[in-house]
């Protein structure tokens, strides 16, 4: 919101500065979000006269000017104006004055031989606007010498505030002029209206039909008016807050809007059909042509002022063209109403219309203002349009809206953390617009003023309808009992000054901070971290995609079809976030950028009527080739880069390596023979790997091998805790032996390594595949698989017997396992 000081000044009486007033709504909670002070850059720039203007002797275009500063100089100027003339009177720049359209600052120069001491300035140099055809030509009676800015009546700074949500009442000046007052920087002037006599009977009657609508509403007709052009005064009040001013009678309810926080609205008697006006909700198939020009759709949801044949206008949010005042209005009817602000704000919202009266109605407006404001806006309107004014048509009642609201002292300093004296609260109330009416050592109950509805009042939202009646009712009561009193804290807190309220900490709950991340938060930024270090992106993409994509890797069930999607082609949830990172890469691949390794930590869904319908899955995928390096040359990515990035995820977040299988029944996404699923027992599956299916992978466009993974965090069990013993350090001295053995091709090298780990379970310690070889020195059908087995002494130093004795058992134990033999 919008304010000039000057506008502020006829509500505070005040000898404050710009800059303490600026200060003190920011410190009372007002946000002052900036100040326009056009007399800050034009302060320097003075009326002057031009004593002779004549042709440049150098140039065509140019003229040469003697001007009269006002001072007793007598300055050369050289200008391009078209209109500079002899005797016209125009604003004068002097060197070293800032020129604010240009951003120069002017120097002492000479043109083709003329010397140039000073400026004449357009408006677009002053900043005032577009015109730049010409320097401003001002009337005869404006004094050389004097200020510009003063004279033009420049020098009236605009506030521009922030308003919370709950403040209706600081969305006016005078709200806002009473909150300076009660912060002790002057007083609040009075406001009194003396009521308007009643000329004949109101040609038209207020009906509420629907109290959903409209709760209570004024109004009056005023006839005999004239509307033209607004006097001068309340046209550059609306210019300065940045409103065109259209007409006398639309502009008086826009100045009422922002001078009091009161919305009205007028309209057109002769326009209106019938004799009532009824606040009702909108029918089926209802419209209304509002006075921007656009057309609503109503819906049964909208309240609506209606006359005998249809909408009106949309009650507390715009008003309708048809019955709008205009140059040939001579009987208006003043609309004073009062709405619900929840009702208010879902109309605005589900038509997208943005209105002064919408921001003010939603937020909540004064209550028993109605019958002041129509007698003012009434007497304003016989003030500058002249007429006679009707009786007053009501209808509804108005809202009890006196309510009481006590505060204890303590909860000042237990709250606030301030020691104020209880007097200073009191009084800090009181300037506010309280009335005490009991007061006692230990607290006071005073009576909430009908502008401040966002005290102890009702709150909007409901309760869920869930909870139990018991627990339902403790907790009415106990809001009713608490936020009352915080609000009357929270006033005695800011009048003071927001940075006068003490910084205290928080109580420690513990010695020792608890954790802030939960156990699956913990394992996502842990996965996400590995990941990365394995040099893959970390991606954020859409948990959604286009139905036939998500086809491509999964089912598509219609409990996970979206009823309103963001666009056409993202209506389903995805299956698994590989989809999603595939796109990724493809669209990366069209761009020049083939080799690409992504990872996300995000959602895989699944059919919601069979169980968990959200997954959390940490994926990866790699595209063409690995990168380049000294070491090795760069080669195209396998199924292995992929099991090796979800080994590694797993490894990190404390899944034991001996006791994950593999097996080889991947999802249908995956190519059937080249990847596999990573296995705690045979019921949980931690992850798959593998390349992408080939025909996955042409309909995406994609060239070359890709490969993915998913690991699926919620199946990773949460480590148990156990207490920190010593380290295993063994005393001897570790041995290690290979085996190379044959075995059928078809048999997984996990099946070896398994049963040599089994073989001896107290003596080996580690396991590893280190060769695989198949060649014409091999049977048909057969592959050599070598082994390296560590085996680790405990208690002595083993001896060569014991040693063979233990890898007897492993060829024994692998043998019985595979069917595979030693190889000779």
């Amino acid at each position: 919101m919008k304010f000039p000081l000057s506008w502020l000044r006829e509500h505070l009486e005040t000898d404050a500065t710009l800059d303490a007033i600026a200060t003190t709504l920011s410190a009372i909670g007002i946000e002052v979000e900036g100040i326009e002070d056009k007399a800050a850059s034009l302060a320097s720039f003075r009326i002057a006269r031009v004593i002779e203007a004549v042709q440049h002797p150098n140039a065509d275009r140019l003229r040469a000017l003697r001007v009269d500063a006002g001072d007793g100089r007598e300055l050369s100027v050289v200008c391009g104006a078209p209109n500079a003339r002899t005797g016209m009177k125009g604003v004068l720049a002097v060197p070293g004055d800032f020129i604010p359209g240009t951003g120069i600052t002017l120097k002492l120069g000479e043109i083709r031989g003329v010397k140039s001491e000073a400026m004449m300035l357009s408006s677009r140099e002053m900043g005032l606007g577009d015109d730049h055809s010409g320097i401003v030509d001002l009337p005869e009676d404006a004094p050389v010498g004097a200020s510009y800015v003063a004279w033009a009546g420049l020098d009236d700074p605009v506030i521009e505030i922030k308003v919370t949500p709950n403040r209706g009442d600081a969305l006016s000046v005078r709200g806002i002029a009473r909150d300076l007052a009660a912060a002790g920087l002057g007083t609040l002037k009075p406001w009194d209206v003396a009521p308007v006599a009643a000329a004949y009977p109101s040609p038209l009657q207020w009906r509420i039909a629907d109290s959903r609508a409209c709760t209570w509403v004024l109004g009056r007709a005023v006839r005999g008016v004239r509307n033209g052009p607004s006097p001068q005064w309340l046209k550059d009040r609306l210019v300065a807050i940045g409103l065109r001013p259209i007409s006398a009678l639309v502009d008086i309810t826009n100045y009422f809007t922002f001078a009091f926080g009161r919305p009205l609205h007028v309209f057109d008697v002769s326009k209106v059909a019938g004799t009532d006006l009824t606040m009702r909700m909108a029918r089926p198939g209802e419209e209304l042509r509002a006075l921007n020009g656009k057309t609503y759709a109503l819906t049964e949801e909208d309240g609506i002022i209606a006359d005998a044949n249809g909408a009106e206008a949309l009650g507390g949010v715009i008003g309708g063209e048809h019955s709008g005042c205009d140059d040939t209005t001579t009987e208006c009817f003043i609309e004073c109403a009062l709405f619900d602000p929840v009702r208010i704000a879902l109309s605005g919202r589900r038509h997208d219309v943005r209105t002064d009266a919408r921001s003010r109605f939603e937020r909540g407006i004064d209550p028993a203002l109605l019958p002041k404001a129509l007698e003012a806006a009434t007497r304003m309107i016989l003030d500058l349009c002249g007429g006679e004014a009707s009786e007053v048509s009501e209808a509804g009642a108005p809202p009890a809206w006196q309510r009481e609201a006590t505060l204890r002292f303590a909860r000042i300093r237990d709250l606030g953390g301030l020691d104020l004296p209880e007097d200073e609260a009191v009084g800090r109330l009181e300037r506010l617009g309280f009335e005490v009416t009991r007061r006692d050592a230990a607290s006071v109950t005073v009576a909430v003023p009908s502008w401040r509805n966002d005290i102890a009042a009702v709150g909007a939202l409901a309760q869920d309808p869930s909870l139990p009646a018991e627990r339902a009712r403790i907790a009415a009561e106990g809001c009713a009992a608490i936020e009352p009193e915080c609000d009357l804290v929270e006033e005695v807190l800011r009048l003071g000054g927001l940075d006068a309220v003490p910084a205290v900490s928080l109580p420690v709950a513990s010695p020792v901070p608890r954790p802030a991340l939960a156990p699956k938060q913990v394992r996502a930024a842990l996965a996400r971290r590995v990941l990365a270090a394995r040099g893959m992106q970390d991606c954020v993409t859409y948990g959604f995609l286009d139905r036939a994509t998500a086809g491509l890797f999964g089912e598509t069930p219609d409990g996970l079809h979206l009823e309103n999607p963001i666009a056409s082609d993202l209506d389903q949830m995805r299956p698994t976030p590989v989809a999603s990172l595939a796109m990724a890469a493809a669209r990366n691949a069209a761009r020049g950028f083939a080799d690409v390794a992504l990872a996300e930590i995000g959602g895989a869904y699944r059919d919601p009527s069979a169980g968990p319908s959200q997954l959390a899955v940490a994926a990866g995928l790699r595209a063409g080739q690995t990168p380049a390096n000294w070491a090795a040359p760069a080669r195209p990515v396998d199924a292995l880069d992929a099991k090796g990035d979800a080994l590694a995820a797993l490894s990190a977040l404390g899944v034991p390596m001996a006791a994950v299988m593999l097996t080889t029944d991947a999802p249908g996404f995956y190519h059937p023979g080249r990847s596999g699923v990573l296995r705690q027992g045979p019921k949980t599956v931690l992850a798959n790997f593998g390349e992408l299916h080939p025909q996955v992978v042409r309909t995406l466009g994609l060239a070359g091998p890709v490969v993915a993974f998913e690991v699926f965090l919620d199946a990773i069990a949460e480590p148990k805790r156990r207490k920190k013993g010593l380290p295993d350090l063994p005393a001897f001295q570790p041995l290690r032996r290979d085996f190379a053995f044959v075995v059928d091709a078809g048999v997984p090298a996990d099946q070896l390594l398994r049963a040599a780990r089994n073989a001896e379970k107290t003596l080996v310690a580690d396991v590893t595949l280190f060769d695989r070889y198949a060649g014409d020195k091999l049977p048909e059908g057969k592959i050599s698989l070598a082994l390296q087995v560590t085996l680790q002494p405990r208690e002595r130093t083993l001896t060569d017997a014991e040693i063979e004795a233990a890898a007897a058992k492993i060829v024994a134990a692998v043998a019985k396992a595979t069917g595979a033999v030693l190889r000779g």
